[in-house]
């Protein structure tokens, strides 16, 4: 350093050095100010950090330890009320006639005659005459065959006066010339006689056969129909077997109706000799934007079910399914596909609740006697629909929430916000505006659950 310098050395330095020197000993001089300055400033900065520490630490709040606090969950809740229902089994099908037949001609002849009705789609009731067959050599015939039969009697009653005759003369012959029965029947002229009953039984035979022909000549209906296409008009010739229309029934129709193996427990399906019939069975469909309705009844089973679908055919039966009785009434068409609601069987002890308290698993909300929340596990009817129909885990009086929740309110405390009997909830779960629940609200179709723990 400059200060620790022998006095000799600066007596001969030359006068610029000096002048260095003294610059820096000056920035030296400023440096070590510089530090102590910023040395001071860190301990009053902390000393007042430290202070101000100790005043909050000293002025801080008592420490106050609060409970949690639990609000109970509001719930709106079911009271369970075990009902005996019929359930319907819903299937579809299209309406069919009970009969339908191809009309042909018995016997050869122009057509000379039709009914206003013979058009298609045309109602005709049974015995109307659809068209008539030009009669005349039909006619001819039964008078010949009259004709016949009185020459038949007449040969029949020569006979019987030669056979009197004969006999008279028999019996005046001595014994000894009478010889053996076959003699005698041939004296007796008897196979004439044989012979001319036989030719009055065939003239008969002919008069019968000309005056059914004469009658084939009329086309009539078997029974009450409708025509559904005709083969012939005024004027043609038709000969023996030709087609002339096809008709079918509207005394009754038909629906079949598909059944799985596994819904077959839940319906009264007739006896097998058909004298009992079956359940009721709601028929509706779409006709120009309205539900209609049809009554119709459970007329038999096919008897076996199909190979390939594992269904069994159930028939239901319509009567007069045109209306021509009550004119008020909708018709149902042949040809329409229709659904259908089969009244089930009655089961006892069960319970409806809307589809949407079910939970994964066929479980629900709960509500105890303590007013907490629980998950029950019950076991259904497996149904369509927005319905479900518990037949085991709940008891009556029991109350199922309506709100749905998640797992994690699992043993929550709960409020009750109301209280509906279970057997007064719609499909929304909430209190039907009518009290008296009808059958026709449930449309679903019933299947048998493999085991108590399968669900809707």
């Amino acid at each position: 350093m400059w200060y620790k310098c022998a006095p000799e050395v600066l007596a001969f330095a030359p006068f610029e050095a000096s002048g260095a020197l003294a610059f820096q000993r000056h920035k030296l001089v400023a440096i070590v100010a510089s530090r102590k300055k910023q040395i001071v400033l860190s301990f009053v900065m902390l000393a007042g950090s430290i202070a101000v520490t100790t005043v909050l630490y000293l002025n801080r709040p008592p420490t106050l330890i609060a409970e949690p606090v639990h609000n109970a969950i509001s719930v709106d809740v079911a009271e369970v009320v075990k009902q005996t229902l019929r359930i319907p089994v819903q299937a579809q099908g299209t309406v069919s006639p009970l009969q339908e037949t191809s009309i042909l001609a018995e016997v050869n002849g122009r057509i000379i005659e039709v009914s206003p009705a013979f058009n298609v789609g045309g109602f005709v009731s049974r015995d109307d005459i659809l068209l008539r067959l030009d009669p005349r050599d039909y006619e001819t015939n039964l008078l010949r065959a009259k004709a016949a039969l009185k020459s038949a009697e007449s040969t029949l009653a020569q006979e019987k006066g030669r056979t009197k005759v004969a006999e008279r003369e028999w019996q005046k012959l001595p014994k000894g010339s009478q010889r053996s029965q076959d003699a005698k029947d041939l004296y007796l002229r008897k196979p004439q006689m044989a012979l001319a009953q036989s030719q009055m039984f065939a003239a008969q035979a002919d008069i019968d056969t000309a005056q059914d022909n004469l009658e084939r000549t009329f086309v009539r209906a078997p029974y009450d129909a409708l025509i559904r296409s005709k083969h012939s008009e005024l004027g043609q010739f038709v000969a023996a077997g030709s087609p002339l229309a096809d008709i079918f029934s509207v005394e009754y129709a038909e629906i079949r109706l598909p059944i799985p193996q596994n819904k077959l427990a839940y319906l009264e399906l007739p006896d097998m000799s058909g004298a009992e019939e079956g359940s009721p069975i709601d028929i509706y469909t779409d006709v120009s934007g309205e539900i209609k309705h049809w009554t119709a009844q459970l007329h038999r089973t096919e008897g076996v079910f199909d190979e390939r679908s594992r269904v069994l055919y159930v028939v239901a039966r319509v009567e007069d399914p045109y209306g021509l009785n009550d004119s008020d009434r909708e018709p149902l068409r042949i040809g329409t596909f229709v659904n259908a609601n089969i009244e089930g069987k009655e089961l006892t002890g069960i319970v409806p609740l809307p589809r949407y308290v079910m939970r994964a698993g066929n479980s629900l909300w709960v509500v105890d006697e303590s007013g907490y929340l629980r998950n029950r596990k019950v076991s259904l009817l497996r149904t369509g629909g927005d319905l479900v129909y518990v037949k085991g885990g709940l008891d009556e009086g029991d109350l199922v929430s309506l709100t749905s929740l998640d797992n994690s309110f699992d043993s929550s405390e709960v409020r009750i916000e109301s209280s509906t009997p279970s057997n007064l909830l719609d499909k929304s779960g909430r209190r039907k505006v009518k009290n008296n629940a009808q059958l026709i609200d449930v449309t679903a179709a019933v299947e048998q659950p493999a085991s108590d723990s399968e669900g809707g």
